[in-house]
């Protein structure tokens, strides 16, 4: 149907732009300045209507049409100069999920492009960074596998979170809560590191809002109460700069006061612990304008107007962020005696400044660009790193870590001998540096000069440092480095040496590793159990070897191979086995009486079939009673009967489900298990003889026995004997309660003491 025709009104009030857009559709009715075709208001307005009619009779909680969303993340994305297919985008981001339609229908209706765009934001809106490491790292993987195919995708979700927190205070408090968590620590990020500072401060501010409601009324409130002030001595300053500049024949094209966000502010008065009254410079002075060179004349001037402030000077021009910032930040004594930051950029930079990469489709080219992170642009080089790394880097939480570096942590700036620009990551050491030079300068690093000096390859470096690093032939990378090198590439470059050049050595370490932990008996028999190439399938490695390789030179982390073999071990139970099978409290235990093993196995015990175990001292459980494994450091898996006082205080992950296989013979001959037996019997001649005569005709083994006797007290013996069950131990209890001088009788070494 055609936009024109529609028959009622719109129950949504929208933009101008889009207003105008849907009442001329064929033609040219667009901003000065912007270069739309008729087609691309015609993508627009198709767009609309199909979002619209998809979702009528559906509402937000905050009651408005939810129509009223998509229009809004469309109205940011215009503002940021998306291109048609953005808008587009922005208008559709929900239907995939909310609604029947599917990405094949958004490209036969829309093209590949819009389609692309589209599919990116519905599997990042899937995504809940609120999980533990391994989720949280799957999470970041998926993430930055979109961003790689179209940075605009995440553009396109910035948008979307940021209308949704401006929304915020109608869901719950708990979603309020999630989603305040997540848009501080992964969106705001990320939206600073494209370089997006719009987005970014206020993303800032809104999950400030909700985190930490007093401090962020009272910060309000207090900056409210100053701006008249404030705004009050801006404006003289204005005035003297303006005039000043002017004097010295630089085109000023603007000078205004950008007032702090309050998020900002709050992360001042925390960092530097002072309160509000404590800090002075609430707002920034901004001055733009036309070359490179006369920023710093206008720098020149501001130092001459008003008394620059040690140490506040940063040339963000010569020294950009990663995101392209650029611009130089000083410091001086403002007319009322308090410091006032200045900033002085061109209107490029100010462009880049407040829209990041968008500005390269807002304010450079007509938005059609995809901008794939393949290309050779630098500001993309810690998305690609990541993307080099992710097949690499198995371990979730060194994945993590290098999230971190890459996205999250402002760098450091040190030069080579050459005056030649590095950046680093805050904490950055010596080898972390070679390693940012050259992979062979990093592994024949021998060692580094600072500032002229020679200094320990563990030296942080600081902001300025030039560093030389000597090389030698012979050298080669330790792995004691990986215990103080902070960035991931280094990390990586270490470990992939340490793969290539000592395999066999690096097998033998983490054969080493594994076999303290797990113990040395029957630990070859494990390596070549199926479980243990499960656990290397699992870890994605195509070998038991690979595995102990990669755990020898660092890769992968004990815990998570032994986390994996626990799985394994748990996976091979029935589905009845992984129920509760330790209750502190009577009214908690589960009965496993009744369930049928459904596979024959030939070790006695299901479930460590090819592993190390032993039966516990503590409690020594035979079968017939209700048994559980516990992993121990060195002796492989103990075997304890549940409600043994030992298990109470172990963790959940070190506990296996087993059971007894009561079925199994060897060479015909029952399992038998080790039995303490104490009697307490009238001291005569022959009490020893008649007790072991009738443990001899119930065909049990003594492997011991022990008697004590004292003067006019019952003699004490203490036999230890060998069991195939529990059936079998109260039969021979019944023979020897028929003994007329038996006085008790009693199973030991248990840990409750069981009398039969």
């Amino acid at each position: 149907m055609s936009i024109l025709a529609l028959e009622s009104p719109f129950d949504v009030i929208l933009p101008d732009w889009l207003n105008k857009c849907l009442l001329e559709p064929l033609t040219n009715g667009n901003t000065p300045g912007e270069q739309k075709t008729p087609s691309d208001n015609s993508l627009i307005c198709r767009a609309f209507q199909f979002a619209y009619d998809l979702h009528e009779g559906q509402y937000r909680k905050s009651g408005e049409p939810y129509i009223a969303h998509p229009v809004a993340v469309a109205e940011i994305l215009r503002e940021l100069g998306g291109s048609p297919a953005m808008i587009a985008a922005g208008l559709l981001h929900d239907v995939v999920e909310d609604t029947e339609v599917t990405v094949e229908d958004i490209e036969a209706k829309f093209g590949a492009e819009v389609r692309q765009l589209v599919e990116g934001v519905t599997k990042l809106s899937k995504i809940n960074f609120n999980s533990k490491t391994e989720g949280q790292a799957e999470n970041f993987r998926r993430m930055f596998l979109a961003m790689a195919k179209d940075i605009r995708v995440i553009v396109v979700k910035l948008a979307d979170r940021l209308h949704n927190m401006r929304t915020l205070q109608y869901m719950s408090e708990s979603s309020r809560q999630r989603s305040a968590q997540e848009t501080k620590d992964i969106f705001a990020p990320l939206a600073n590191r494209l370089g997006i500072w719009q987005i970014k401060w206020e993303l800032e501010d809104l999950a400030f809002k909700y985190l930490e409601p007093e401090a962020f009324r009272e910060i309000q409130q207090c900056v409210s109460e100053k701006r008249a002030a404030r705004q009050e001595k801006l404006l003289k300053t204005t005035e003297i700069l303006h005039q000043r500049l002017q004097q010295a024949g630089i085109k000023c094209l603007e000078i205004s006061g950008r007032p702090k966000h309050l998020y900002s502010i709050y992360q001042k008065m925390q960092r530097q612990q002072k309160e509000f009254h404590e800090i002075y410079d609430l707002a920034a002075l901004r001055i733009i304008v036309e070359a490179n060179e006369e920023c710093y004349r206008a720098l020149a001037i501001v130092h001459d107007a008003f008394k620059p402030i040690p140490g506040r000077f940063k040339d963000y021009i010569g020294l950009p962020k990663p995101n392209r910032y650029q611009s130089l930040h000083t410091g001086v004594i403002g007319l009322t005696g308090r410091p006032l930051e200045v900033q002085i950029r061109t209107l490029e930079m100010h462009h880049v400044a407040e829209y990041g990469i968008a500005a390269h489709w807002k304010y450079k080219e007509t938005g059609n660009s995809n901008m794939n992170v393949t290309n050779n642009d630098e500001k993309f080089t810690w998305l690609r790193q990541l993307l080099e790394w992710q097949s690499d880097l198995n371990d979730a939480q060194e994945y993590l870590d290098s999230v971190k570096d890459n996205l999250f942590a402002d760098d450091i700036y040190v030069f080579t001998p050459k005056g030649d620009l590095v950046p680093l990551s805050p904490g950055a050491t010596s080898i972390d540096f070679a390693y940012r030079i050259h992979t062979e300068v990093g592994n024949h690093c021998a060692r580094a000069r600072v500032n002229g000096r020679i200094v320990p390859l563990s030296t942080r470096l600081s902001n300025g440092d030039i560093v030389e690093i000597i090389t030698q032939k012979n050298s080669h990378p330790s792995l004691d480095w990986l215990h103080f090198v902070s960035t991931s590439a280094a990390k990586y470059r270490i470990k992939q040496w340490y793969k290539r050049s000592r395999r066999d050595q690096n097998i033998n370490h983490g054969r080493d590793l594994l076999e303290k932990e797990l113990g040395k008996t029957g630990f070859e028999n494990l390596l070549k159990s199926d479980a243990m190439h499960k656990v290397a399938e699992k870890c994605n490695y195509h070998s038991v070897e690979d595995l102990l390789a990669a755990l020898g030179y660092g890769e992968i982390t004990l815990n998570l191979v032994l986390n994996r073999w626990r799985d394994i071990i748990k996976a091979q139970q029935p589905v009845a086995d992984v129920i509760p099978f330790i209750a502190k409290d009577s009214a908690a235990k589960t009965s496993r009486e009744g369930l049928i093993c459904t596979s024959r196995s030939d070790s006695p015990i299901i479930g460590v079939e090819g592993l190390v175990y032993h039966i516990a001292g503590c409690c020594t459980p035979i079968p017939g009673e209700q048994i559980i494994g516990v992993v121990t450091r060195g002796r492989g898996i103990s075997i304890h009967s549940q409600g043994c006082h030992n298990v109470d205080n172990v963790e959940c992950e070190r506990l296996i489900p087993v059971r007894w296989n009561t079925s199994i013979e060897t060479n015909g001959c029952p399992h038998t298990y080790p039995v303490d037996v104490q009697i307490e019997a009238m001291d005569r001649v022959g009490v020893l003889k008649d007790v072991l005569s009738r443990v001899s005709d119930q065909g049990i083994n003594v492997r011991n026995a022990d008697v004590k006797t004292s003067s006019g007290q019952p003699a004490l013996i203490k036999l230890g004997i060998d069991i195939r069950d529990c059936s079998q131990l109260d039969r021979l209890f019944v023979q020897l309660r028929k003994m007329s001088d038996l006085l008790n009788i009693r199973r030991v070494g248990r840990c409750e003491e069981m009398a039969r």
